[in-house]
């Protein structure tokens, strides 16, 4: 990919260009008095595998899907995609789109924003790959923003695949040009006294109305030998989850010896429990529960030695039951009776739905020492799995809100800028009222 100053492809355009000589030596000379470095023209090529994502669904001979070569399997009209961008600053850029039509010749359109500037692309019949002139857009804003790409006609069974759009600019671009589609994962790391012996990690958790897609993980109580969360993984299914990892290394449950062993001692009614692989290993609970936005739940974890082992017991507070429910207690071998540190809460997208929009609110967390001492935890470091090398998504971010710490990722909604950031929420002062000795 080629680079180039943006004054020298100003004085290369000299037959058209926009400005005389004296002009183009003020505009240096202001930019150099200013100490502001000119961004770079640049040609990039915006994959959909990347950066593309089907509406109202992505759907094989039907909307439309999109694999490893971009679009295809593009039958529906009434489907749509749309390739998401990030520009630094503001200005114009020229599109083309790299598309193939085996099927018949289609006219495609391509739109900025869904409801901005506007062309018509007619793609002729064939079977390779071309890159089709589409036009010129102006950006007015540095955020997310996306090409709506949609069919005009029907010609023939198949719609045109398109494997990705090159946008010619001097804004910055940024986009995703890792191979996750997924939206990032966003961590919220508690600060709490160093040598507090934990014994229980007390945290509340309300995902607001809209933010709850599908293929998210609510991850409430995180603590070094395991977490607690609520997940919806599918239409009609959402759970309550509480794992914990074997000490032994490996992905393959199979794999961990005797002594090792993560083991059930109980767990509540209509508690499903397996072991787990591919993140490391251990032993799983969860129950099926049809939790709700705009509900507050409470997630109590709890940590007991036991020789060398440690039990880790998890229960939860609905407001739907009204009560404390019991979701598991595993034993832990191999931990020389460790118990709660390391604690943490994350947002994460286990699926390729990174165009939907992921966030929860964390709030009223404490820690209660072995010896009965309540400790209000008010701070939290905030990291994510996107960065500039690995995963290249900026939606993502972290903040304050109505007394409660809270996450987001996906959607191209919001760009953030909170990685590194400690955040801290106002003090309730009330520690949690439990009655121990009832819970089940």
């Amino acid at each position: 990919m080629k680079q180039y100053p943006i004054i020298l492809l100003c004085l290369m355009a000299t037959a058209c260009a926009k400005f005389n000589s004296s002009e183009l030596l003020k505009d240096q000379a202001a930019t150099a008095n200013e100490g502001i470095t000119p961004l770079l023209a640049t040609d990039d090529t915006v994959t959909l595998y990347s950066n593309g994502y089907v509406f109202p669904y992505d759907q094989s001979n039907g909307y439309g899907s999109i694999g490893s070569n971009g679009l295809g399997a593009w039958i529906d009209t009434s489907g749509f995609s749309r390739v998401y961008f990030y520009p630094q600053t503001t200005g114009s850029i020229d599109v083309s789109i790299v598309v193939k039509a085996p099927s018949n010749t289609n006219t495609l359109r391509v739109r900025l924003d869904s409801s901005g500037t506007t062309y018509n692309v007619v793609v002729n019949q064939t079977s390779s790959y071309v890159t089709l002139n589409v036009g010129s857009f102006n950006i007015t804003s540095a955020k997310y923003h996306c090409l709506e790409i949609k069919a005009v006609t029907k010609n023939g069974t198949y719609l045109p695949d398109v494997k990705s759009v090159v946008i010619s600019s001097s804004l910055g671009l940024k986009y995703n040009k890792s191979v996750y589609r997924g939206a990032p994962a966003t961590h919220l790391s508690y600060s709490y006294p160093g040598d507090s012996s934990i014994a229980w990690f007390y945290t509340e958790i309300n995902v607001p109305g809209g933010a709850d897609p599908l293929y998210a993980y609510y991850m409430t109580n995180g603590f070094w030998d395991g977490y607690f969360g609520i997940q919806v993984n599918s239409p009609t299914e959402r759970r309550i989850l509480f794992s914990i990892w074997s000490n032994y290394d490996t992905n393959d449950p199979n794999e961990i010896p005797a002594d090792y062993a993560v083991t059930l001692v109980r767990k509540g009614a209509n508690v499903v429990d397996n072991q787990f692989g591919n993140e490391g290993s251990g032993g799983q609970t969860y129950l099926v529960f049809p939790w709700v936005t705009g509900n507050t739940y409470k997630m109590l974890v709890h940590a007991e030695a036991s020789g060398t082992h440690t039990l880790f017991t998890a229960w939860y507070y609905a407001p739907e039951n009204s009560e404390w429910r019991l979701l598991a207690e595993w034993d832990k071998s191999k931990t020389n009776g460790q118990l709660l540190g390391g604690l943490y809460s994350f947002v994460e997208n286990f699926g390729s739905n990174g165009s939907d929009y992921f966030k929860a609110r964390y709030g009223n967390q404490w820690v209660r020492t072995e010896s009965g001492n309540w400790i209000e935890v008010t701070q939290a470091y905030f990291t994510t799995t996107a960065s500039d090398a690995a995963h290249q998504r900026y939606d993502e971010g972290a903040g304050i809100e109505s007394g409660t710490m809270y996450m987001y990722s996906g959607g191209f909604r919001e760009v953030g800028n909170s990685v590194g950031v400690t955040y801290t929420r106002s003090s309730s002062g009330s520690a949690p009222s439990i009655n121990f000795s009832t819970l089940p």
